[in-house]
């Protein structure tokens, strides 16, 4: 069975994210979406947040596992018996650093692959940083984000006074 690892923070999952793991569900008989506590990012959403919402819409894919993590992404991968990552490439300043990345795995699990998917064309420039930034402004995030996704923004900006 080939299983991957899709991490990330997901902070919030967005329209990209959820192409990208429709397209590894195909690729792959098993995708384990791995959250990242990634407390140095400084997340808008707590790691439960965003295990629940990706949970909730990802739901029509029956072959994924979401599960939070705070240790090495090798060790991760290693204990869930995966083939490697699964990372995605927006655009080609993403690629520097993902190779980067893909380098420092390969030092440290020198089995593990680093496999990249790029987003359908018309996701190609939603980022949740970006997606944080306009809701945070009051804009309209409903093209980028799943609508549970966007009322979750919307409540968060809400209670934080933006």
């Amino acid at each position: 069975m080939k299983r991957v690892v899709y991490p990330g923070t997901f902070d919030p999952i967005t329209n990209g994210h959820i192409d990208l793991l429709h397209r590894a569900a195909k690729l792959f008989d098993s995708v384990v979406i791995a959250v990242a506590s990634s407390p140095r990012k400084q997340p808008l959403f707590t790691l439960e947040e965003r295990v629940s919402m990706a949970a909730e819409v990802l739901q029509d894919l029956d072959n994924i596992e979401i599960c939070g993590f705070d240790c090495l992404l090798k060790d991760l991968v290693e204990e869930k018996k995966a083939y490697g990552v699964v990372r995605g490439l927006r655009a080609v300043s993403d690629f520097e650093y993902e190779f980067q990345l893909a380098n420092m795995n390969r030092a440290l699990a020198p089995s593990m692959e680093s496999l990249f998917l790029t987003p359908a064309e018309h996701l190609s420039y939603i980022s949740s940083s970006l997606v944080k930034e306009i809701a945070s402004l009051g804009g309209d995030v409903s093209k980028f984000v799943p609508s549970l996704v966007k009322d979750a923004l919307q409540e968060k900006y809400c209670t934080q006074g933006k």
